[in-house]
């Protein structure tokens, strides 16, 4: 009877001779012993150019050492491994490949690697221009906001000579949209230092918000404690509306009590599935009292607008009794 010829080597060459990836196998040296036709396509040099290590001398100079020692750790650890390289074309022009490998073996005894590269540069110019993109808008962003936070400073400046100025009865409403432009300004502060702009994580935003609230009046007159359930990243209109109902909990509370008071609020996020809305509840015991004479009681208002403006769904007035629920949109 006739031996069988399908040997685990003769099936695989099969499938790579007409596999449209590159494929190549190597020793237990981490010499290449194949490379199959759409190797020496995309190379456009003969297959015997490419065994050994001759295949090298294509690698891009600045990517070669990292391969290299990629390259060692996995034949050390005899485990499947991928990197991404760039690697010299048939016309002399560098493109991105990724690769992947896997050990191969006879019987017990490692025998070396097997492994596919395709093309990617056309995705890695893509995250090249997207990060270009990004860095263009971060710089945009930190100068927006450098003019904000100026613009802001002279106006807290103006509010604070026109309340001295102005008549006793009338400095109580000076200093109120001081604190207020004050806090606003914090708010603007801390989301622009957020690592990422475009995708804030909730509770590390009012962690560190609420650090800067403290810091509004004298130490120990704000406190502000922040208590997350999940982690939930949102856009920076959702996360704005709710620093700024969050500044202005805080800020109806200086206005509401005396300087001898201190004003705790605590902000919580409940815990929550990946598909539950995600919900944000305020009480401080400040908000339920009268504010000095002159300074007019606009926080409920403000809270709506800016709840509004974030499609924010509100209820409650912050108070112990009847906390700030709000339920923030779904998210897309």
């Amino acid at each position: 009877m006739a031996a069988d010829t399908a040997s685990p080597d003769a099936a695989f060459r099969s499938f790579a001779e007409g596999a449209g990836l590159m494929i190549w196998r190597a020793d237990r040296q981490a010499r290449l012993v194949y490379v199959n036709p759409a190797w020496t396509a995309f190379r456009g040099r003969a297959a015997n150019d490419e065994l050994g290590h001759g295949w090298k001398d294509g690698l891009h100079p600045e990517d070669r050492p990292g391969h290299e020692a990629a390259l060692a750790a996995a034949y050390a650890r005899r485990a499947p491994h991928s990197a991404e390289y760039r690697l010299r074309r048939h016309d002399g022009v560098f493109r991105w490949v990724h690769g992947h490998a896997y050990p191969l073996h006879e019987g017990e005894d490692f025998a070396g690697f097997a492994g596919s590269c395709f093309d990617i540069t056309e995705r890695k110019e893509a995250e090249d221009r997207a990060a270009r993109a990004l860095a263009e808008q971060e710089a945009l962003l930190a100068e927006v906001y450098h003019r904000v936070r100026n613009n802001l400073q002279v106006t807290v400046s103006l509010i604070g000579l026109y309340g001295r100025a102005a008549a006793a009865p009338c400095r109580p409403a000076f200093d109120a949209l001081g604190q207020r432009v004050r806090a606003i300004a914090l708010v603007q502060q801390h989301l622009h230092e957020a690592p990422q702009i475009a995708s804030v994580d909730l509770a590390d935003y009012l962690t560190r918000l609420a650090e800067g609230l403290s810091q509004l009046r004298r130490a120990g007159r704000i406190a502000v404690a922040v208590e997350a359930g999940r982690t939930v990243l949102l856009e920076p209109r959702i996360v704005n509306a709710l620093g700024m109902i969050l500044a202005e909990i805080v800020a109806e509370c200086l206005d509401s009590t005396g300087e001898g008071t201190s004003c705790v609020t605590r902000v919580e996020v409940p815990a929550g599935g990946p598909d539950e809305p995600v919900r944000v509840r305020i009480t401080s015991g400040g908000v339920a009292g009268e504010p000095a004479a002159g300074v007019p009681r606009l926080g409920p208002r403000l809270i709506a607008a800016y709840a509004g403006q974030a499609e924010i769904a509100v209820s409650g007035t912050g108070t112990p009794d009847a906390p700030l629920d709000l339920t923030l949109p779904a998210r897309g």
